[in-house]
């Protein structure tokens, strides 16, 4: 058998193993793990209107986007019916 010196040096590898790896990934995390312009800085992130003035001009620019969205959804439809109509009838 492995006699008194193989125990120990199981018993330090099955101890030193896991404290190991922790101080590996437990130290300097901030150089080793973290990615660049991860988060968005403040003047790119979505701002709140907390102001009357300012949720009715939000408001009006979220109206005013939908019924930009709209007109370009009912063209193309229109121009895709217009198409379909177009094609000659093959029976």
């Amino acid at each position: 058998m492995g006699g008194f010196n193989l125990e120990a040096f199981k018993f330090g590898m099955y101890v030193m193993f896991p404290i190991g790896i922790m101080y590996y990934f437990g130290t300097n995390l901030d150089n080793r793990f973290a990615v660049p312009d991860f988060w968005p800085k403040p003047e790119q992130a979505n701002k709140v209107p907390l102001d009357r003035d300012e949720i009715h001009a939000e408001l009006e620019r979220l109206r005013a986007k939908r019924l930009y969205l709209r007109e370009r959804r009912l063209a193309a439809e229109a121009r895709q019916e217009q198409a379909q109509n177009d094609e000659p009838q093959s029976q």
